[in-house]
């Protein structure tokens, strides 16, 4: 039975395939640990952190490209967090 390998080199039209799905796949993992280590949104504990959106700095920006965006509070909320406290 012959291995993947050989198979790919009898077969060359199919190694931009394998090459294309290999680096979507590599860039989908890659992306996925990047946010999980770096985004305080991403939780994988739900139990330890009820509510993890109370951590997120609304000050910086969650998004990978963020372009001319302001943040200011909004009224309502600030006034139900402080009732809430």
């Amino acid at each position: 039975m012959p291995t993947f390998f050989q198979l790919l080199w009898k077969r060359k039209e199919l190694m931009p395939l394998v090459a294309f799905v290999s680096f979507a796949g590599f860039g989908a993992v890659a992306a996925s640990v990047y946010f999980l280590f770096t985004k305080p949104d991403v939780i994988l504990n739900k139990s330890a952190n009820p509510e993890p959106w109370e951590r997120v700095d609304p000050s910086k920006p969650q998004k990978l490209i963020t372009i001319n965006q302001q943040w200011k509070p909004v009224e309502e909320l600030e006034l139900l967090k402080k009732l809430s406290k």
